[in-house]
């Protein structure tokens, strides 16, 4: 089949238009009216739709009259911000050649800045018959343009004000994951109209409280527009997450009080203000738009066979490496200069820091599989703008190869699943895991330490959006995810969880206590490891989802931060996580610019690291191949840290103590030169007092069952002064407010 009807007729007013430019791409307004420019290589015709403000009725419809490069072009006079379009591409309707052209069918602007109004699912979406026996070789002829959102031009003017973008090193970067509307709908100091969008996130109460936790970073769940999946809808539920993009360009409107993008501005320059930088969780690697069977909403009328990756031998099927239904098709350069130009869109004109690249394996593969000198990495390194901001990689998708932990290029960071489930599986108790936890603690140099790449590098986490919360890592052995209407069936079942003898929530005053324990020791973990660590919003104070590990479409108490009802177990943990930022902070020997990987200076006669036996000796072989072992330490040399570093609290040697085993262990506090005695600084089993007794080398420190602990070294004669300054950034968060 092979066809490409006429549009309805409708009188276009042609006399002000002219030929424009086939540069930059999208709607631009340059003051005196608007460049119109969309790239599609297959396409005869592409039409430009005018629109009412509210997108409700269509008033004019222009041909776009010239073509260049394959970019078809017009610049109309008349247009001017506020202007409301969306457009028709003619070509061939043939599905087994790839192209599925269909002029019926209103199409989202790829570039468009904003958008006006919310999709609704019906049969007109879909550029076949959904009756048809033929299914998408069929044609359908019905306007889509009703229930499609529209595209509307934006003035991009905006008055910056004297925040500066906080440009955190890499090495001082504490990320907190969180969601716009979650952690606002529930927000008792928020107002009622603001809740749930980029104001909300704004509020001085928001950001006064993250800047009191100390992290440096928000990292923002996707927020560029996207599709509800219809069959959520049609089982109550909503597409919460966002992986499901439909606009590159576009904030979703779901998250704007205002008519005006400017809110997203104003709400990245209020916590740039604040010190905090705001990095975006991006998904370029498929669309809203399906498989074959699926709408036909943007790329897919615009130029199939172009936009997304079709099976070479069978081009009327996807290739799905996403498991979305479809791919899109970053080998063509067209479609590279698209990814490109919304990610510099993002840095220059609405101010972000960074991203973290959904299923970002998919970006970097090639038809002959991962690269990592493929078009799209290779673009971002030599790129000005985004070679210089932070870039994260989630390093694992479906495809062929797709699981790439440490295999990205100098200058990207990657998410460590490995150092999330060791730390878990760890904590449970699990045997013969100690191996695996010495790398991890040390910023996974097995996966990182290649080309000059640094333990920022890897992006520590325990929990994320995907998965238990770390309250409910501890709190069930199994998924519940009953509400999501699936039977159970989805999310992972292998969480490395350990309820700690009851499934769920308990009365029972030991279970708690454990549990809460166990919590200390995770996030001390987290945060004293080498590495860049991650939080996840909630897990500070105690964030349960009721055991729903995949709560991707719960739109509602599941996923909304409870402020009002925290615990003062909850208040406590808040506390503990100041003193652990507060401690990483105090000391740079925590976030180390070079791996540590035991080396020997023999100049200073020091080694950066030492793993240390409960007899406080250092471990000898065996000791590493005890399945049974549980315990160990490990001191950090501050003398061996690399030349040139001259930041207060340099040069101070740290212990961390970990016990996953039940009982007890007699720890002996090994000696150290130029020091007489430990400083305890933390102990998971007493978080709220800090000992002030020092230790003497060879005393018998006993580590409670399950807990952590950090000492740091007091030199001989007095205290040095990097301890006294950790020892108060430890008492200054109990000034700090909860919320």
């Amino acid at each position: 089949m092979n066809v490409s009807p006429s549009a309805p007729q409708i009188i276009v007013m042609r006399s002000s238009l002219r030929e424009g430019l086939p540069f930059p791409l999208g709607a631009t307004w340059d003051g005196l009216g608007v460049n119109f420019a969309l790239f599609s290589a297959h396409a005869t015709k592409v039409e430009l739709c005018l629109f009412t403000s509210d997108g409700s009725t269509e008033i004019e419809r222009i041909e776009l009259p010239e073509y260049t490069d394959e970019v078809w072009h017009g610049y109309v006079p008349t247009a001017r911000p506020g202007t409301t379009y969306g457009y028709r591409v003619h070509g061939p309707y043939a599905p087994e050649a790839g192209h599925r052209f269909n002029p019926n069918k209103l199409l989202i602007d790829p570039y468009a800045k904003q958008l006006v109004g919310s999709l609704q699912w019906r049969p007109e979406l879909f550029g076949y018959n959904l009756e048809s026996p033929e299914k998408d070789l069929s044609y359908d002829e019905r306007d889509s343009a009703s229930f499609v959102p529209k595209c509307r031009v934006i003035d991009p003017a905006f008055t910056w004000g004297a925040a500066r973008q906080p440009a955190t090193p890499w090495d001082r970067t504490i990320i907190y994951e969180m969601h716009v509307r979650g952690y606002t709908m529930r927000h008792d100091r928020i107002p009622q109209e603001l809740r749930g969008s980029f104001a909300g996130l704004a509020d001085p109460h928001v950001i006064g409280y993250l800047r009191s936790l100390g992290v440096t970073a928000i990292e923002l769940l996707p927020i560029h527009a996207f599709v509800d999946d219809d069959h959520l809808l049609k089982k109550g539920l909503r597409n919460y997450w966002g992986y499901n993009s439909i606009g590159f360009f576009a904030p979703d409107p779901r998250y704007l009080s205002t008519t005006s993008v400017n809110e997203f501005k104003e709400a990245v320059n209020q916590f740039h203000a604040a010190g905090i930088e705001v990095i975006l969780d991006v998904v370029y690697n498929h669309t809203a738009e399906g498989n074959e069977l699926g709408p036909t909403l943007s790329l897919k009328g615009i130029d199939n066979a172009t936009y997304y990756r079709l099976l070479p031998d069978k081009k009327r099927y996807y290739i799905n490496d996403t498991g979305t239904g479809n791919t899109v098709n970053l080998s063509h350069s067209r479609v590279l200069q698209m990814v490109a130009d919304s990610l510099r869109y993002w840095v220059t004109e609405m101010g972000v820091d960074g991203f973290r690249f959904d299923l970002a394996t998919i970006l970097a593969r090639e038809p002959h599989g991962f690269d990592e000198g493929g078009g799209f990495l290779d673009s971002c390194r030599q790129d000005p703008i985004l070679s210089r901001v932070k870039l994260i990689a989630e390093p694992w998708d479906i495809g062929p190869g797709g699981y790439q932990v440490g295999h990205f290029p100098p200058g990207w960071a990657e998410w460590n699943d490995k150092f999330r489930d060791t730390v878990r599986a760890y904590w449970k108790g699990d045997e013969d895991v100690l191996p695996d936890l010495a790398k991890r603690l040390t910023g996974s140099q097995d996966n990182f330490n290649r080309r000059g790449r640094k333990p920022w590098a890897s992006v520590n986490f325990i929990t994320a959006h995907d998965g238990f919360t770390l309250h409910d890592c501890v709190s069930y052995n199994d998924k519940h995810n009953e509400a999501n209407g699936e039977d159970n069936r989805d999310g992972h079942s292998n969480n490395h969880a350990w309820n700690h003898g009851h499934e769920g929530p308990t009365d029972d005053p030991a279970i708690r206590a454990l549990r809460e324990r166990t919590k200390r020791n995770m996030l001390a973990t987290l945060l004293l490891s080498q590495g860049t660590p991650m939080l996840l919003a909630g897990d500070e104070f105690g964030r349960s989802q009721g055991g729903n590990n995949n709560a991707y479409c719960q739109d509602n108490d599941v996923n909304w931060v409870d402020w009002e009802h925290i615990t003062s177990d909850g208040k406590a943990l808040i506390d503990f996580v100041r003193k652990l930022i507060a401690l990483r902070k105090a000391y740079p020997i925590l976030h180390r610019g070079r791996f540590l990987i035991g080396e020997y200076n023999q100049e200073l006669d020091v080694k950066d690291v030492t793993w240390i036996s409960p007899a406080g000796v250092e471990m000898a072989p065996e000791q590493w191949q005890d399945a049974k072992a549980r315990c160990l330490g490990l001191v950090l040399d501050g003398r061996a840290q690399p030349s040139g570093i001259r930041r207060r609290g340099a040069d101070t040697t740290l212990l961390l103590i970990l016990n996953a085993y039940h009982d007890v262990v007699d720890f002996t506090l090994p000696a150290v030169p130029e020091g007489d005695s430990w400083q305890c600084l933390i102990d998971t089993n007493v978080p709220t007092v800090i000992k002030q007794t020092p230790h003497v080398f060879g005393a018998i420190y006993q580590v409670t069952g399950r807990s952590c602990l950090l000492f740091a070294l007091e030199r001989r004669r007095k205290t040095t002064r990097s301890v006294r300054a950790g020892m108060a950034a430890i008492l200054d968060v109990a000034h700090r407010p909860t919320r």
